[in-house]
């Protein structure tokens, strides 16, 4: 029984902690994103950039937009609107790196069969965004690129378009600043989520729940022990 209470207090330790390092993450994330629009924009140009550094930053980068290579993310609502996010990738000028442009949400009313045509600017162009690191978590039972059309993508996935052009590609996906809605395209990109206090919340309580198993497990040893010290009915008789 000791044995079951010990594991059964550190699982909940390392659950409070586990849930104690994802609020430290997020406030984390937060402070970044707040310290990043405080610094003027950096130029990217055709070197690779490190995803870990530009996540958050924000650049300005030059170049020609691929319109035959443009797609679409799927299942992104606005103002409880269906519709998409429109993905261009843009060839940085001095050289051959492509950058995949977020240029923004459009509504999708015509139905799954028919996808929204959206005008890609000719010639070149430059563009202003934030650096995004697009996620990588796998999902259960969901494709990892298209769906009806190969222009229809369940999420920005950096590798694999890649794979498909075979050209280098920029790590990061450049969310497009907000301007005038000329192009019929929403920019309104929120701030990261400030989570700390709810996973704070879970920690504490998974913290209280080990405090629980704790008294638990010493009252149930003093009671066994003093079980085991008060003389048996048997033994009071003979006395």
């Amino acid at each position: 029984m000791a044995l079951a209470c010990l594991l059964g207090m550190a699982l909940l330790v390392h659950l409070g902690r586990w849930q104690w390092n994802k609020a430290d993450a997020s406030q984390a994330a937060l402070a970044r994103f707040l310290a990043q629009d405080r610094l003027p924009p950096r130029a990217m140009g055709p070197a690779r950039i490190e995803p870990g550094p530009a996540d958050g930053a924000r650049f300005t980068v030059r170049g020609r937009y691929l319109a035959e290579r443009q797609f679409f993310v799927d299942n992104r609502q606005h103002d409880g609107i269906p519709g998409v996010e429109v993905l261009t990738p843009l060839r940085i000028e001095g050289g051959a790196t492509l950058l995949l442009i977020d240029r923004g949400w459009i509504a999708w009313p015509q139905g799954r069969r028919i996808l929204p045509e959206v005008a890609v600017p000719s010639g070149p162009v430059a563009v202003s965004g934030r650096a995004l690191v697009p996620s990588t978590k796998k999902f259960l039972l969901v494709a990892n690129a298209t769906e009806e059309s190969p222009r229809l993508w369940v999420r920005p996935d950096v590798r694999h378009f890649a794979r498909v052009t075979g050209a280098p590609v920029q790590p990061v996906v450049l969310l497009q600043d907000p301007g005038p809605p000329a192009d019929g395209l929403v920019r309104d990109w929120p701030a990261p989520e400030n989570k700390t206090a709810m996973h704070r919340g879970y920690a504490w309580q998974w913290f209280g729940m080990a405090f629980v198993l704790l008294v638990f497990s010493i009252h149930a040893a003093w009671r066994g022990q003093r079980a085991a010290n008060e003389p048996s009915a048997r033994d009071r008789d003979e006395g």
